[in-house]
């Protein structure tokens, strides 16, 4: 039967809104959060951050002060006769042969310790990561379970190990403490961001005759750089700033600067001519080495949050 031209065309009537859909109705404390929390979030961060920062201040200001105002007066007192500070303080430390060496001897413990780490990391990183051997996951779960393993355990033993080598006491077995213990959080770290790269890159470079090594150095190293550069900045940290160590496995000889210090400490309580340089110096070292890798690091830290 035909609709007439008379008879108004049938209108669809609106359907009622699905109850529970859109957004949920605000309070007024949740829209006054919303609006002063980024501000706010900011103005915390910037007073946590200048907290953290008043310390190192503080320890630059005292290792230009003399040694005889810093032991009458807070550093802070400077700061109203700024004339009186002086770089006497680092010209003295550089005359001081026992500070030198240690410095010196604290690079050649962290550089050899750190590369290796990262080295041997990165290798066995990708083997657990992509390589197919007998007992690959039994070896990985043994790797895992010593991250558990305190360093307190395996000084006694070492020490007595090292006795027998002959290398107790120089910076080799120094080395060799903290490349052990490093090695299983860097394959655990390494491997873990290796295995996220895609498989369609290491076959494509398969079927154009690339090697294991080759897919290693062209395909691994430039992709993972960001999760390297984040290992090498912690293990340079925890190998610069270790004083437990370092305390047992060096002698006077090999001593570095933590020790150095910490016999400072032990020998004259009030001689901060020596004190506030030497460890100003040991923290700026570490500072230098982090800004100049901090886009590697937030890179790293960040690898793996969003797809």
């Amino acid at each position: 039967m035909t609709q007439t031209a008379d008879e108004p065309a049938p209108t669809a009537e609106p359907e009622p809104a699905a109850s529970g859909l859109g957004a949920p109705r605000r309070g007024v404390a949740s829209r006054i959060v919303n609006r002063l929390g980024g501000g706010l979030v900011q103005l915390i961060l910037v007073l946590i951050g200048f907290i953290w920062l008043v310390p190192t201040f503080g320890l630059f200001i005292a290792s230009l002060r003399p040694a005889q105002d810093n032991a009458s007066s807070g550093w802070w007192t400077a700061l109203t006769e700024p004339a009186r500070l002086t770089f006497e303080n680092y010209s003295n430390l550089l005359e001081n042969d026992d500070i030198i060496s240690s410095f010196v001897n604290t690079v050649l413990i962290t550089v050899p310790a750190t590369l290796l780490v990262v080295l041997i990391a990165a290798l066995a990183g990708y083997a657990f990561a992509w390589l197919d051997f007998p007992a690959r996951d039994w070896l990985f779960l043994i790797v895992v379970g010593l991250l558990v393993v305190p360093v307190q355990v395996g000084l006694i033993p070492i020490a007595r190990l090292y006795r027998e080598l002959g290398i107790f006491g120089s910076i080799i077995g120094v080395v060799l403490f903290h490349v052990a213990f490093g090695l299983p959080f860097a394959i655990f770290l390494l491997r873990n961001y290796f295995a996220g790269i895609p498989r369609d890159l290491l076959e494509a470079a398969r079927m154009d005759g690339g090697t294991e090594m080759s897919i290693f150095y062209k395909v691994i190293l430039p992709l993972g750089l960001p999760a390297i550069a984040s290992l090498a900045i912690f293990q340079f940290l925890w190998v610069w700033n270790d004083l437990l160590v370092a305390l047992i496995f060096s002698n006077d000889q090999t001593k570095p600067m933590t020790v150095a210090l910490q016999q400072e400490v032990r020998q004259f309580s009030t001689n901060f001519d020596v004190l506030a340089p030497g460890a100003f110096l040991s923290l700026i070292v570490p500072l230098i080495v982090f800004f100049a890798f901090q886009r590697y690091f937030v890179q790293g830290v960040l690898a793996g949050s969003v797809k």
